[in-house]
């Protein structure tokens, strides 16, 4: 005797443009449903799946109010989601998630029109916070528990020209008007404590 498997029906998806849809594309299936479940508590008409093709197909089909992001995805880079994501819902508030904070990246994603940029481990508070805040109507949110250090926030920069400039030295310290070794030495050092 055979037992016929049935496929999971596809969950529902709320109606185009609803207010307080969500996209949330995330690859960890564990945080994924965590943060899935306490934002529909919050009020949200949540979808949840796991990678850019699956979120960019629901996305087409709801055009989502809010999305949230994981930037280091299984199948590509969430921050390339957010110019289609505003092309489909102009006003969209999306936040970006990551495991690999840092400078350059919190940049980049503002730059393509995330709201927010969130590092992992966040809880549903910090989510919300972000995607319901209104520049214009509030005050700034409070500043964060332990900021970066300004001897990390250098050594962040300078890691990123580095990278940009593909890991030459010399072509790093021109650009950074710095002595080539200078920036060796500080190449060589571990990164600054938070």
């Amino acid at each position: 005797m055979t037992l016929a498997m049935t496929p999971e029906p596809a969950p529902a998806l709320p109606p185009r443009g609803a207010p307080r849809s969500l996209l949330i594309v995330e690859d960890d299936a564990a945080f994924r449903n965590r943060l899935s479940r306490a934002m529909d508590k919050r009020g949200f008409d949540v979808v949840a799946v796991a990678g850019i093709s699956e979120g960019l197909d629901v996305a087409t089909r709801i055009a989502p109010a809010f999305a949230v992001l994981d930037m280091r995805l299984e199948d590509g880079n969430g921050l390339d989601m957010v110019p289609k994501l505003r092309e489909l819902r102009p006003g969209i508030r999306v936040v970006m998630l990551t495991g690999y904070g840092n400078i350059a990246t919190a940049v980049s994603a503002v730059k393509a029109g995330a709201v927010d940029y969130i590092a992992k481990p966040a809880d549903a508070d910090q989510v919300e916070a972000a995607l319901l805040a209104n520049e214009a109507d509030g005050p700034l949110p409070p500043p964060p528990e332990h900021p970066m250090s300004a001897d990390r926030v250098r050594w962040e920069h300078i890691q990123r020209v580095f990278e940009q400039c593909d890991r030459n030295v010399s072509e790093t310290a021109r650009r950074l008007r710095m002595h080539r070794r200078t920036l060796q030495r500080i190449l060589s050092k571990h990164a600054p404590r938070t």
